[in-house]
């Protein structure tokens, strides 16, 4: 794909573009696919020549043929809007008219405190230290893989949690039964830096050109990921190799296990130990300000749809089959 007035390829500026919005390296990818797909749907046509009206009939293929989720068509809507708006910078009329698909607002699913433990129980390793944080501190699965060495205060028992989404930090606690096994843990990922370090690498990923403004930050000790990855791999950003954080299906693959082997048939993934965490809170007496602080919500009706799920365990309400006679 070529774009109009520039030699290099539309891909590189699509690259340029997420990279200049600081989008993680996974939402750039996802945005390039599906400004591919798009490109492709309408037969390769210069993408100058379509408009607001290929654009809905896009969407609309998603939605009625492939049976798509509401927040996976409006990442493909936003992808296409980047694409117009940042890089042809091309303000196609109408375009506000094209409404974001409305997402179903479910009651999500929870373990309760017993389930939790048992599978954190059927987990080994780093993954049952991951696994503790998520239901711990009520991270997500990406922010609790790209944790940094300084933002884990053993002392004061918390987590900064940096760029979350919606790019904002937070401050989360540190269970008390995650910390040991984590400290562990951490000398162990110390001694493997300090051997990247002696045969000329140890070099990790900083955000926000800090590589430049501070060339040593890279491979101090405290800029390392707390969850490496074992392999050195190449960065694609940068060209460099180096020691990038985990895989986030390596604990996605053990939890599923896990929940299956606990003989949970609950519709639960990783994401299910954040929701515990905040149910579990409500129902010990915590206020619902604080649990928004906690998980990061950006408005507050987002947390409160945990106490849905208190509500839903405490009906109270005799089914009529039951009544006597």
């Amino acid at each position: 794909m070529e774009l109009p007035y520039s030699r290099r390829s539309g891909w590189d500026l699509i690259r340029e573009t997420s990279r200049l919005k600081h989008l993680s390296l996974r939402t750039e990818q996802a945005y390039l696919a599906w400004i591919r797909r798009f490109w492709l749907f309408h037969k390769k046509r210069k993408l100058t020549t379509l408009g607001t009206e290929e654009i809905r009939s896009f969407l609309s293929y998603l939605a009625a043929e492939k049976h798509v989720s509401a927040s996976t068509q409006n990442q493909a809507l936003c992808a296409i809007l980047i694409l117009y708006r940042d890089v042809l910078k091309i303000d196609l009329p109408s375009i506000d008219q094209i409404e974001k698909a409305k997402r179903h607002r479910k009651i999500p699913v929870v373990f309760t405190h017993s389930e939790a433990l048992a599978v954190l129980k059927l987990l080994t390793g780093t993954n049952r230290i991951m696994a503790g944080l998520l239901y711990g501190s009520g991270l997500r699965l990406m922010e609790c893989i790209r944790i940094r060495v300084k933002d884990i205060d053993f002392q004061s028992r918390f987590i900064t949690v940096r760029d979350g989404k919606g790019e904002k930090d937070r401050v989360t606690m540190l269970a008390h039964s995650v910390a040991k096994p984590l400290q562990l843990h951490l000398e162990k990922v110390h001694i493997i830096h300090q051997q990247d370090i002696q045969e000329g690498f140890g070099e990790v990923y900083l955000p926000y050109a800090l590589d430049r403004k501070y060339p040593n930050f890279a491979r101090s000790w405290e800029w390392q990921y707390v969850f490496p990855s074992w392999r050195r791999s190449v960065d694609p950003r940068t060209g460099k190799k180096g020691r990038h954080h985990a895989s986030p299906e390596n604990l996605q693959r053990a939890v599923r296990a896990a929940i299956q082997k606990a003989g949970i048939t609950k519709h639960a993934s990783c994401h299910t130990f954040r929701h515990s965490f905040a149910t579990r809170l409500l129902e010990s007496g915590h206020d619902i300000r604080t649990i928004q602080e906690l998980l990061g919500h950006k408005d507050v009706s987002t947390t409160q749809i945990y106490t849905h799920v208190l509500n839903r365990n405490k009906i109270g309400i005799r089914s009529p089959l039951d009544e006597p006679e």
